[in-house]
């Protein structure tokens, strides 16, 4: 077995060691209820992260996808009582343009995508405060009733897994059945190959902008049908779980490497992390150390120095 298989192989091992280790150790763990409840939260990470997969593949980075979600609660917790169940589309919507607005900064005004993501998260969260009046909106027994899509079951499996999988089979077809999918890990292998094949880097680049901002307004709309409120502050705890999830799943930071697949898995494998550390009764302020620990082992395993051989 090759240095690469194993690489690929890596985060599904360290999945399933994870939950042997804490099942050892809280049998509780399995479960049929709990696992359902972790897959219940893997979903809406899986979702932020989804998007976020092919900007990094691109060799590039989000960083207002935790922002973004947060508005899109909002927008959802405004526009639910006019418009009902299209606030949901609507909430979607809202994070492309921002997604648009990322992408034109970075293609068009030539800004690292780490600046021109940053800079949108600025403007989304001023946005969601100002529209929320710094406060958060909690929905009423009216509007409620138009979040059981996803806070409902159907077979008892619940409505945010079956979210999460049909984004899941959609983000497969745009990857393996799209030129934009395929175009996206040729662009990350080597950008100035792309080029000289005539493929439009700067259009794919916008694309995947707009596909992540997308992505982190569903998780907004998801969170606000969970937590039954928008508030501007909402998802501010996800952009590391979010990025550590696609880099731990196997996504190399540097581009050309990655899948929706893999995603999932670094989700589940956050999930797990997160889960366990509450069964074993760790600190809850440990967590973003741990998130920070793993992100920082998973960029040492998965990065290709080749592209960098400058380390800034």
């Amino acid at each position: 077995m090759n240095r690469d298989t194993l690489r690929q192989l890596m985060p599904i091992v360290t999945l399933v060691v994870l939950v042997v280790l804490v099942a050892a150790f809280q049998p509780s763990f399995v479960n049929p209820a709990t696992l359902l409840g972790m897959a219940s939260d893997t979903a809406t990470l899986f979702v932020l992260g989804m998007g976020v997969t092919f900007v990094i593949m691109l060799g590039g980075i989000d960083l207002s996808i935790q922002s973004v979600a947060s508005l899109a609660s909002v927008a959802v917790a405004l526009l639910i009582t006019p418009l009902g169940y299209l606030a949901f589309p609507v909430a979607v919507l809202v994070g492309a343009l921002a997604g648009l607005l990322s992408g034109i900064a970075h293609v068009q005004l030539k800004i690292p995508s780490f600046i021109a993501t940053l800079a949108v998260g600025g403007v989304a969260a001023g946005v969601a405060l100002l529209l929320a009046d710094a406060q958060a909106i909690t929905l009423g027994e009216v509007e409620r009733g138009y979040v059981g899509w996803i806070t409902g079951t159907s077979l008892g499996i619940p409505h945010e897994v079956l979210i999460a999988l049909v984004v899941l089979a959609l983000g497969t077809v745009v990857q393996h059945y799209t030129a934009f999918g395929r175009y996206s890990q040729a662009i990350g292998a080597g950008e100035p190959a792309a080029h000289a094949a005539g493929i439009r880097v700067g259009l794919h680049k916008t694309i995947a902008c707009m596909l992540s901002g997308a992505a982190a307004g569903l998780a907004g709309a998801i969170l606000a049908g969970r937590l039954a409120s928008g508030s501007p502050t909402l998802a501010d705890q996800l952009l590391l779980p979010a990025i550590a999830a696609v880099i731990v799943g196997g996504t190399a930071i540097t581009g050309g490497v990655g899948s929706v697949w893999r995603t999932l898995v670094g989700a589940l494998i956050i999930t797990v992390v997160r889960s366990g550390m509450t069964f074993l009764n760790v600190d809850i302020f440990i967590q973003q150390s741990v998130f920070g620990a793993m992100l920082v082992i998973a960029v040492a395993l998965t990065i290709d120095r080749s592209k960098i051989p400058i380390v800034k």
